[in-house]
């Protein structure tokens, strides 16, 4: 089967203007003065990066006045969605992706979307399979071959939960690929930055990971990216084949990452962390951020991202019951 491409695609929005009662960039005045960057995971994985990439884009042109970063690994994520609900802090935007929706379903943790503020979904970052640069698999085919010979010894870790996105990203690619998804031996880490951290020292033969994480380590010549989850190669790095190429008919997956805020946040407040955001996308320094990181730039504020989580949780539900993960 091909995959929906529904189900775990970040769609580009239009854009939508919120209107404040602020001063715009244009006139060479902040949109806030602080935001306070809170990380449900540790460093070096996606949402760090994320939110240490848009708070520089923020903070170098001048739109926000400071930002700061609290790591807060914990419960698949929901130790930081708990504290930001009970400190209810109106200065704090926490950076989350897929994930919120998939171990809501999981029950991994009690809460969903719905207990705190949707303010954007920003990027997209392609799913990415990954290898040490001393790895005997130099391409896709060697390692399905080494999976179906014997998938116990193809270890393939991520920064997620089992039953989580990075696995059932390896489950998607495995099985469109033909191969039988349900016996990836899957070694969760607690954050991307983890996961890159057991690849790099041989606890795991293959990474899951966002394009995002592996491709400056595949730059440096650290890792190899033998297959990215995008219709097309993507610019940051042409030599790689998408999965589709490789031998994985049909794979496309793209994770949204945006952010949220305390519950009961006012109408202005929310505003105001809008437009801080929609400002940012005109400013070469969220440019220089954006393809560094080979990001796909989306913008889906406020209700249009509400809708799309409610439609994004339907059919994952429906994706993951297929793969036995519900």
């Amino acid at each position: 089967m091909k995959f929906l491409k529904a189900a775990l695609c970040a769609a580009v929005f239009s854009v939508s203007a919120a209107g404040l009662s602020v001063s715009a960039k244009a006139d060479g005045h902040k949109v806030l003065d602080e935001i306070k960057f809170l990380i449900p995971g540790g460093a070096g994985g996606g949402w760090d990066g994320t939110a240490r990439g848009t708070g520089e884009a923020l903070t170098k042109s001048g739109i926000v006045g400071a930002a700061s970063y609290e790591n807060m690994s914990g419960g698949g994520g929901g130790k930081a969605i708990a504290h930001l609900i009970e400190t209810k802090d109106q200065s704090t935007l926490m950076v989350n992706s897929t994930p919120i929706v998939i171990r809501s379903l999981q029950k991994v943790f009690p809460q969903s979307f719905r207990d705190l503020t949707p303010i954007a979904g920003t990027i997209g970052d392609f799913g990415a399979i990954v290898v040490g640069k001393d790895s005997p698999h130099k391409s896709f085919g060697d390692l399905l071959a080494a999976y179906n010979a014997d998938p116990k010894n193809v270890a393939i870790g991520g920064g997620s939960v089992a039953g989580g996105m990075d696995h059932l990203i390896a489950s998607m690619v495995m099985k469109n690929a033909g191969a039988d998804p349900t016996t990836v031996k899957y070694i969760p880490y607690d954050a991307g930055g983890k996961a890159m951290a057991g690849l790099l020292s041989g606890e795991i033969k293959a990474l899951t990971t966002g394009f995002g994480e592996a491709i400056e380590l595949a730059r440096q010549g650290e890792v190899k990216i033998l297959c990215v989850t995008s219709n097309a190669r993507v610019e940051a790095s042409k030599d790689t084949p998408t999965c589709s190429e490789a031998g994985s008919d049909g794979t496309y997956f793209v994770n949204w990452r945006g952010f949220f805020a305390a519950p009961g946040l006012p109408d202005e407040k929310k505003a105001m962390f809008v437009k801080a955001l929609q400002e940012m996308y005109t400013t070469s320094d969220w440019v220089t951020v954006r393809d560094r990181n080979g990001w796909v730039e989306i913008f889906n504020p406020d209700d249009k991202f509400v809708k799309f989580l409610e439609t994004q949780e339907e059919e994952v539900s429906a994706l993951m019951k297929e793969l036995g993960f519900l």
